[in-house]
């Protein structure tokens, strides 16, 4: 048995970025950033995270997500490879996200 689940709950880096693989196909691309505090001495520290947003959580993303927003997401992570414009493969792990809600917002 295996499982591969995410649940976060963050703020949203930047405005979403949207592209369109095909015509019918929307899929939205956003930042977050969650924040953890360890030890006696308090020190904060923020973890960044890449998601990916498909069909029509990538809309309701476009339309209602920006910068700021307080954001509670679940998913799944995939990792892909690819090639950069310098020909150096690289390897990118993201959070397909599945179902989300907005929190709040700044």
């Amino acid at each position: 048995m295996s499982v591969n689940k995410v649940i976060l709950l963050g703020h949203v880096g930047g405005d979403p970025e949207m592209r369109y693989p095909d015509k019918d196909h929307p899929v939205a691309y956003l930042s977050l950033a969650t924040n953890e505090t360890r030890g006696s001495s308090r020190v904060e520290t923020t973890e960044w995270h890449s998601l990916v947003f498909g069909g029509q959580n990538a809309l309701f993303v476009e339309r209602y997500v920006r910068k700021g927003t307080l954001l509670y997401v679940e998913g799944y992570l995939r990792t892909r490879e690819y090639e950069d414009r310098m020909k150096i493969i690289r390897r990118k792990t993201e959070i397909i996200v599945e179902r989300l809600e907005i929190v709040g917002r700044k």
